[in-house]
């Protein structure tokens, strides 16, 4: 059994991580993400992107509407300072955010011919997650609050927002078609 790492005041207005490149790589790729969603999103809005009738669904339009915001923002609550009153709240918007998309993936089923498919592991992940994080914070085991919110933002924000531009996605549609 690990030790549990009690809070201090100076670890809450600490940054993420004190590795300069892991702060630099969730920045980089987070901001490269965003924007990227950002101008897809414009394109779509303004008729200049190719039709996606499959976004009328009210469960992607949900998963959509949820998870767009929730790439800066995580990569913002991240990056900025810890422990305040700002970092708990918009924290808690992050989590919400991701449990609504996590959950309304549960009725999107259009890559797998109407059945779950490997993508729907990364709802698994977030059900697990968000409670693990949380768990960990109230304890007061921050290293593990960190540690758990990091791979989680990673993982379900990153890798799996860069897979939603691979051809015939969505975002694909939206940026590159």
């Amino acid at each position: 059994m690990t030790a549990i790492t009690r809070v201090r005041p100076a670890d809450l207005t600490r940054p993420l991580d004190e590795r300069p490149i892991i702060r630099f790589a969730v920045a980089l790729f987070a901001t490269l993400l965003s924007v990227t969603v950002a101008y897809g999103t414009l394109r779509w809005l303004s008729g200049a992107a190719p039709a996606t009738p499959w976004v009328r669904n009210t469960a992607l339009a949900l998963h959509l509407v949820t998870v767009i915001p929730a790439i800066p923002l995580g990569g913002y609550v991240l990056l900025a300072r810890k422990g305040d009153a700002r970092h708990r709240l918009l924290g808690r918007i992050w989590l919400g955010l991701m449990l609504v998309t996590a959950l309304s993936t549960i009725f999107i089923r259009n890559l797998n011919n109407g059945q779950f498919s490997l993508v729907h592991l990364l709802t698994v992940l977030t059900l697990i997650s968000v409670p693990r994080s949380l768990l960990a914070a109230r304890r007061g085991d921050i290293a593990a609050h960190r540690r758990h919110l990091l791979t989680f933002y990673i993982g379900a924000m990153l890798i799996a927002g860069f897979f939603t531009f691979l051809p015939g996605r969505t975002m694909w549609q939206w940026v590159f078609g």
